[in-house]
């Protein structure tokens, strides 16, 4: 066993004088099941092919992607594993300084939208080679979509890279399909057919049993038409339903996008992650100090993949799709053993999950012969009838991998579906995560309370988080334990007025703590939020949404959520004075923020929200209780801190 090709001296050594495909990557070359790149290429090899890696080319420098000469068959590109874009920059359009998926960190080693300037490098030299792209970044920029960063309306991916195919969504099924096609001596531009795939022609008498899209000039002039445009696609991503559809360039190019690949079965999912990679980033990366992004992640397992909960925010549903595929208990133990072979292993399995922890199979019944339902969801407005809510298989396989030898605590990182676990009649699954895999702090996603906001984003009434908050503390208190819930909270999102920016503050200031982590809606490619923020329109259902985009609004929906900062003050008076809540300055223990100053005359008699004296009689013995939580508080995140230190010393 050993890592794939990085340089012509290592195809050399193999005996290989042309491999048959090179895997340009955007992303450092980590030989793990984590990295896109390493499973296609893994899959490749385990099909026969002689697969050469070229992680992080020198896009200034055209000979860079000439390192193995012409692959015999073609050159497979992606941008990594996140989008190039969001990979650069944050919500406020400013460059990050670090870069997770390269060596050290190090900012600068890929390109802007490296899906389209690696495939224009390729063929400055190789004009006729076949190209196909995949990853993220292609998939969900595989027809005409808003770009955030240029706040535009652009083109398919395949037209501005000069590609000839995409590989969407997860890969494994098409890219050997098309592997197979290339191999029989088929020319690339006849290979249409593949499921998961996308192609370009110029003959629309070719396209068949197909849906045609709003023209490309039709979308980019006409946001409702954009949003129609969207709906249809989105409708569109089950792997049985869904039909072919199609969108028309300058009267003369089409862009056609084939129905999704089907689901991987378990034996098939078993079966990618059983190909012996090399759990590691490649040794050429060791001056540096390795690749950060593998950190937590050398040590986790992911159980499953898709994701039925559909938040309007995430490209899952357009990326890896609604059903949900899994690993089987064997396959997922083999993994874990692995880990404890580890020299460096110190005991702690960091995750168990997927994109949501605990999902451990389609949705219902149905989901596997007619498909996902169309125009409903799973779980929102609330759990459908059909639903299947069993959470005993993913138990028993969180008790058969913490009872390994040299296993000392198992953490569930990815997330819960609180919805999912409060639907559960059963609170067994709960108590048992409490007691044995939630490491101080419990992480899940309530991302607003203000209904208003949750509608816009599929995410339930707030009622509903909090009910689960009341029995996480309830099981907690039984248990003995100090733990505490992470709600993961958005700012700015399509539907979020001040008012309900407010109304998130006043939940926060009940909860007696401030929110780390903070993050502001961020309209990447692919989701129906992003075409939200770009039309208006709920493509979903075609009503108008309230979208906040004024960077100042945005700065104080941001600053309410973490009221108590100094720097924030002045927003967040802004902001309650423009909504006429002078009842939240003031002394009082409802009060978000303080009067900067009193007059001399003031005491007793100055009232900004409540009279002052009144404030703190009435409110000693709550803010007595509010202190003691937050020491409370702070206490679990220090004993947290210092667990977690200790288990990340290995590193």
């Amino acid at each position: 066993m050993s890592f794939l090709p990085i340089n012509k001296e290592d195809m050399l050594e193999r005996g290989w004088e042309q491999p048959d495909f090179v895997y340009v990557c955007g992303d450092a070359y980590v030989d793990h099941s984590s990295f896109g790149a390493a499973i296609i290429s893994r899959i490749l090899e385990a099909h026969g092919y002689k697969v050469a890696m070229l992680p992080q080319p020198d896009w200034n420098n055209k000979d860079s992607v000439t390192e193995f000469g012409e692959p015999r068959l073609g050159f497979l590109v992606s941008a990594g594993n996140m989008d190039s874009m969001v990979n650069h920059y944050t919500v406020a359009k400013k460059h990050r300084k670090t870069d997770a998926y390269t060596p050290g960190g190090v900012m600068g080693k890929r390109p802007d939208r490296a899906v389209t300037v690696y495939c224009n490098l390729i063929r400055k030299t190789y004009k006729h080679t076949p190209v196909i792209i995949g990853g993220i970044e292609a998939s969900l920029r595989r027809l005409a979509h808003y770009d955030y960063w240029s706040d535009s309306i652009r083109r398919s991916v395949l037209l501005d890279s000069g590609a000839d195919i995409i590989s969407y969504g997860m890969g494994e099924h098409s890219i050997v399909e098309i592997a197979d096609a290339l191999n029989s001596g088929l020319q690339v531009k006849d290979i249409t057919w593949i499921p998961g795939t996308v192609y370009k022609t110029r003959s629309e008498d070719e396209i068949y049993d197909a849906v045609r899209l709003p023209d490309f000039e039709e979308i980019k002039n006409d946001k409702r038409k954009y949003a129609e445009s969207f709906a249809i696609q989105y409708r569109n991503t089950d792997p049985i339903s869904a039909k072919r559809i199609y969108e028309c360039y300058d009267h003369a190019m089409f862009v056609v996008q084939n129905p999704p690949a089907l689901p991987l079965t378990e034996l098939e999912m078993d079966d990618v992650y059983a190909l012996p990679y090399m759990r590691a980033w490649h040794p050429i990366y060791d001056k540096d100090g390795g690749i950060p992004a593998f950190g937590e992640i050398k040590e986790s397992i992911t159980q499953a993949r898709g994701c039925f909960g559909e938040c309007n925010f995430c490209a899952l549903t357009m990326h890896q799709g609604r059903i949900v595929q899994v690993r089987s208990h064997e396959s997922v133990l083999e993994e874990a053993k692995e880990i404890t072979q580890d020299p460096e292993f110190k005991g702690y399995i960091f995750d168990v999950g997927g994109p949501t922890a605990e999902f451990r199979g389609p949705a219902c019944g149905k989901q596997l012969t007619k498909g996902a339902c169309v125009n409903k969801k799973c779980l929102w407005p609330e759990p459908c009838k059909n639903l299947k809510v069993d959470h005993s298989d993913y138990v028993q396989m969180l008790r058969e991998v913490r009872s390994l030898p040299g296993v000392k605590k198992v953490f569930v990182r990815s997330g819960f579906r609180f919805d999912y676990l409060m639907a559960d009649s059963n609170k067994e699954f709960l108590k048992e995560i409490c007691k044995y895999h939630v490491s101080g702090q419990m992480r899940v996603a309530p991302e607003h309370v203000s209904d208003n906001v949750l509608k816009e984003m599929g995410k339930p009434n707030v009622s509903v988080y909090n009910s689960f908050v009341k029995e996480f503390e309830k099981i907690n208190k039984e248990l003995g334990l100090n733990q505490y819930i992470v709600p993961y909270l958005m700012s700015s999102h399509p539907g979020s007025r001040l008012k309900d920016a407010i109304t998130l503050a006043e939940y926060i200031r009940d909860m007696g703590y401030i929110p780390e982590q903070v993050q502001d809606f961020y309209p990447t490619p692919g989701t129906v939020s992003t075409t939200m923020y770009y039309t208006g329109l709920n493509p979903l259902t075609m009503e108008e949404v309230y979208v906040p985009k004024n960077p100042h609004e945005k700065a104080m929906q941001r600053a309410l959520i973490q009221y108590k900062k100094p720097e924030n003050y002045d927003l967040v008076k802004e902001a309650l004075l423009k909504e006429h809540r002078e009842d939240l300055i003031g002394f009082g223990p409802e009060c978000l923020i303080r009067p900067r100053k009193m007059p001399d005359n003031a005491q007793g008699t100055h009232k900004t929200g409540k009279n002052m004296q009144d404030s703190k009689s009435r409110s000693s013995s709550h803010d007595k209780a509010r202190r003691d939580a937050r020491r409370t508080y702070i206490s679990g995140l220090k004993n947290r801190h210092r667990s977690d230190s200790r288990a990340k010393t290995r590193h």
